[in-house]
């Protein structure tokens, strides 16, 4: 049997709250655990109890917080105010800065705007921003390059007639939960006939009831489709049987069977309208609009695609990619640069990236953090201060820079009065807010909120268990 190692769980289940809570950060979360608890190893070499060093640490990390109040630059990105008011630039920085930690720089820069423009698309003022309105739907084809948005719906499978159009433009769509197939009773019978035309006009009795629903479609069509021009698309949650089908293209309609359930919902907000739950309901009120509807097929799947919606509330991020490993890294990272805009949209601030907020936060802490400490908790306080380094480090060693002197140029520019990050290409320092790189408050808030309080667990635990031996003895 496996052992866990205590410690790395705590941790990784820090990490998991971290992208639970944030969507994003759970690297810098683990990287600052990890950074809390080298520093302190040194001071509990030299003595220095464990409680003193979490003393420091509470302290440095109230005065993190408060500066991180301080450097956080408000954008204009709510929900309250109109869509046109977004600062829609803003948010593709935070966009590409997330997603650049994910995926390569070119595929980063191609899906900032995608992710961008589909949180702004069911954005809906006074309400908060829901990503469940926004499908990620995968084509395993061409390249990941090719990923793009549609400002609209695309669903996974297609109609079941033969002669049912595949393109069609200017079409009314019904959105519907009702049953169009024939359903057999519950209870056993028994018909008996004595000749072919008895046997006919039974069959005829037992087709009624689910014939007069496709009717009653049938004549909304024929109200609403007046001009030659005009299409009727019908996707519905329920079955519609072989019989139905034949009715319904023989009227020139497209029908759509098995909707799954998440889409209904999605339907309405790309198309207008609204669902309908019984054929009492049929009334052109109750009709969405398309520009355009089409079919694709891809070896033996099908794809329908409902585009050109008049106010879409809702839309699709088309996934593409040559491989499954391929596809499943763009899908998380397109999932984590949507959590990121959404954080924007929760927030309404950012704060400078590149290691920028870091660098002056340990140099905050040291200077106005000591003071506030007293005795030995200043030597928590100073470890703490050292940790905060650790993510400005980290992006140098994987931009192959030597890690201490960017960091030293870049705090010799704090000081000087600068707030500078670090150029991972030249590793000199430089103005993120002018080279648009942003992290997210939330993000920064949530670290500093939960790495000093697993560090201070995880250096307590000790304590704990031998306070625990004192009391059974």
């Amino acid at each position: 049997m496996q052992i866990q190692n205590p410690t790395a769980v705590m941790i990784a289940r820090t990490a998991v709250a971290q992208d639970d809570v944030t969507g994003d950060g759970t690297t810098s979360t683990v990287l600052l655990i990890g950074e809390l608890m080298k520093q302190a190893e040194r001071y509990l070499n030299e003595g220095v109890h464990s409680r003193v060093l979490c003393d420091g640490f509470e302290v440095a990390k109230k005065c993190a917080l408060e500066y991180l109040e301080s450097v956080k630059r408000p954008i204009n990105a709510t929900t309250d105010g109109p869509a046109d008011a977004v600062d829609r630039e803003s948010l593709l920085c935070v966009a590409r800065t997330s997603l650049r930690t994910k995926v390569h720089e070119k595929l980063a820069d191609m899906l900032a705007p995608i992710v961008t423009d589909a949180c702004l698309c069911v954005r809906q003022p006074g309400m908060p921003l829901d990503l469940y309105m926004i499908e990620t739907l995968y084509m395993r084809q061409k390249l990941d390059m090719d990923t793009s948005l549609v400002k609209g719906l695309v669903l996974d499978h297609g109609s079941r007639h033969p002669d049912m159009k595949q393109h069609a433009r200017n079409c009314w769509i019904l959105t519907c939960n009702i049953s169009l197939e024939y359903e057999k009773s519950e209870v056993n019978s028994g018909f008996f006939y004595s000749n072919a035309d008895q046997r006919e006009k039974l069959a005829k009795a037992e087709r009624k009831y689910t014939d007069d629903r496709v009717e009653k479609v049938i004549e909304l069509k024929r109200k609403v489709c007046t001009d030659p021009d005009m299409n009727f698309v019908v996707i519905n949650q329920k079955g519609i049987d072989p019989f139905s089908l034949d009715m319904l293209a023989k009227e020139g309609i497209i029908a759509l069977r098995r909707a799954k359930k998440r889409n209904m919902e999605r339907l309405v907000l790309a198309c207008g309208g609204r669902a309908i739950n019984s054929v009492e309901e049929l009334q052109p009120e109750v009709l969405g609009y398309a520009g355009l509807v089409y079919e694709h097929e891809l070896g033996d799947d099908k794809f329908t695609f409902v585009e050109e919606t008049r106010n879409p509330q809702s839309c699709t991020v088309l996934v593409k990619g040559s491989n499954d490993y391929v596809i499943a890294q763009t899908k998380e990272a397109i999932r984590d640069g949507l959590r990121a805009v959404k954080n924007v949209f929760d927030d309404g601030a950012v704060v400078s990236g590149a290691g920028c907020f870091e660098i002056g936060c340990e140099r905050y802490i040291m200077e106005k953090g000591r003071k506030m400490a007293s005795g030995k908790a200043k030597l928590g306080v100073e470890a703490f201060a050292t940790a905060m380094l650790v993510v400005p480090k980290a992006l140098c060693d994987n931009s192959g820079l030597d890690a201490q002197e960017c960091v030293i140029k870049a705090q010799e520019a704090h000081e000087a009065g600068v707030a500078s990050g670090i150029d991972l290409v030249s590793g000199e320092p430089m103005d993120p807010t002018v080279t648009g790189v942003y992290d997210n408050f939330k993000v920064k808030q949530q670290i500093l909120f939960s790495a000093p309080v697993i560090a201070s667990q995880l250096l307590l635990v000790d304590e704990v268990i031998r306070a625990g031996h004192n009391m059974r003895k």
